[in-house]
């Protein structure tokens, strides 16, 4: 990982923080796999389109690594709310259906500061609800074999849907956290640890948050989910955290949170990671086993009656 953080400074890319959101949405396309494994071939990819709640077709992608009627997770990419695509994370879809053999429908929501909060929130309820009433049966999936997940921003969607979903009666068979956020405070000592040069640094963050919501909009719990009034009930939970991010605290916590409320959890730190490492599996054997650890939780969790 060291070695990776040092080819990476010498490239010499501009940090996100000092370009406009299109600039480093661009420059996001252009690295985002370079260090992904090559995008697997499945049996189904398709791209769709899934209704949001005013209407809006919102793009999507389908990974199916077999026919069939098989379980579901939606997924939603990281990159701060304001950054990454469909395509940037196209190769960790691919492996996460190939290794779990369940489908993933990837979702592009709307980003910021074009669309600041909670609108991904927004887009993520109007996705998990189309799969549930209709949408995965059109796909020729099985309904009634849910999950949602992502990684970064996308784990925070994914972590704040899976309380929606329980508020709304979907059950869901697993909620599949990837270094995730869940705090609405950088006071967590992570966050002072690894403020600079582990990646994602705090100006970043700052850049990223200040894009998407107000500073007195963050105690929120659609921002925030460890501010959720109560989690009790709510899928169980994988989460897939890295040592060196300055994340890792509040993916603790909210795991803890989740286990004093009798929700099931698994948890995988991996020693000596940084933030985004599981999209960097063609350099990190670390990458690869927390797919493994990720598909393995997915399968478990759509065998189980």
């Amino acid at each position: 990982m060291r070695g990776l953080l040092d080819r990476i400074r010498r490239a010499g890319q501009p940090p996100f923080h000092t370009q406009t959101a299109a600039e480093a949405r661009a420059l996001y396309a252009r690295s985002a796999e370079v260090l992904d494994l090559p995008r697997a071939p499945l049996a189904r990819v398709e791209d769709v389109t899934i209704p949001a709640f005013d209407g809006t077709p919102l793009p999507a992608r389908l990974y199916a690594p077999s026919a069939g009627r098989l379980p579901v997770m939606l997924y939603l990419h990281g990159g701060g709310f304001t950054i990454g695509s469909i395509e940037t994370h196209d190769s960790l879809c691919r492996q996460l259906a190939l290794r779990s053999g369940a489908a993933v429908v990837s979702l592009g929501y709307r980003l910021a500061p074009e669309h600041r909060f909670p609108m991904a929130v927004e887009d993520t309820w109007a996705a998990l609800r189309w799969l549930h009433e209709a949408g995965a049966t059109s796909l020729g999936l099985d309904a009634a074999r849910l999950a949602i997940g992502g990684d970064s921003a996308g784990g925070t969607l994914a972590a704040v849907t899976a309380l929606w979903a329980r508020d709304q009666g979907i059950a869901l068979r697993l909620q599949l956290l990837i270094t995730p956020g869940t705090a609405d405070v950088a006071s967590m000592p992570s966050r002072a640890a690894f403020a600079e040069g582990f990646l994602l640094d705090a100006r970043t963050i700052d850049w990223f948050f200040d894009h998407y919501i107000t500073v007195s909009g963050r105690a929120d719990w659609r921002f925030a989910p460890l501010n959720a009034d109560d989690v009790e009930g709510v899928a169980p939970a994988c989460f897939v955290l890295a040592e060196c991010d300055p994340l890792v605290d509040e993916g603790v916590a909210y795991a803890d949170r989740l286990r004093a409320a009798g929700v099931p959890v698994d948890i995988d730190i991996q020693r000596g990671m940084t933030h985004d490492f599981i999209k960097m599996g063609r350099a990190l054997r670390e990458a690869q086993a927390a797919q493994a650890f990720a598909a393995r939780a997915l399968t478990h969790a759509f065998e189980a009656p």
